[in-house]
């Protein structure tokens, strides 16, 4: 087991269509990183990514952290950038994002344009997979995860082009005002369960560094 770190919290943030039980592998791998790891959940169809970082802002605020790390799959990522757009005045910690379609998303954006799937995106796509998140006003070192194994559901949707984790464009990921930013060949779910993306995550958290960064 790892020594506990100066900064231990963490707070996951899942992604769409999720609860956040899907997060427990990366939970349990970063808590034997030394991290003491909780899940946010929301309901990702039913309300915003802008009403859900409401929801984490009184989440953040009744745990009264003093600092606290925040990691983002998918959606989840696009919440935060919602959160630091209205609510800047965070606790001290990094950000790591984990597949997250900030520029929008091609997939959701054809699900959406038709009638019969277009539930399946519900409110997520305003300031979120339809509109792109926005803009990156967090003043905190910021690393960004994407995956390039291209197998997933998306590929059955079509509109994927470039490297991609099956879901999400490794493009669609991209938000210039990060310190760092690293691939792995994972899929978009997949990332979740591997403990090569895990050590990325908490190597970052630590350092504000992806390990090939660290010479």
């Amino acid at each position: 087991m790892h020594r506990r770190n100066e900064c231990d919290k963490i707070l996951l943030v899942h992604g769409i269509w999720m609860t956040g039980i899907e997060m427990s592998r990366l939970r349990w791998y970063l808590s034997g990183h030394g991290f003491d790891v909780e899940t946010f959940s929301y309901h990702s169809l039913r309300r915003t990514p802008e009403e859900n970082a409401e929801q984490l802002q009184q989440f953040i605020k009744r745990r009264q952290y003093e600092c606290v790390h925040l990691v983002a799959h998918s959606l989840g990522g696009i919440v935060l950038l919602n959160l630091f757009d209205r609510y800047p005045d965070q606790p001290p910690g990094r950000v790591v994002l984990l597949g997250a379609p900030v520029q929008g998303s091609m997939v959701a954006r054809r699900l959406f344009a038709h009638p019969l799937t277009r539930w399946l995106i519900g409110k997520a796509g305003v300031r979120g997979l339809i509109e792109g998140a926005p803009p990156w006003r967090g003043q905190r070192e910021l690393g960004v995860i994407a995956g390039t194994s291209g197998v997933g559901m998306g590929r059955l949707v079509g509109g994927l082009y470039g490297e991609s984790d099956g879901t999400v464009m490794v493009s669609e990921t991209q938000i210039p005002a990060a310190v760092a930013s690293h691939s792995h060949s994972v899929g978009h779910m997949g990332m979740l369960f591997s403990a090569r993306v895990a050590s990325d995550v908490a190597g970052f958290l630590k350092t504000g560094h992806f390990s090939e960064q660290q010479a």
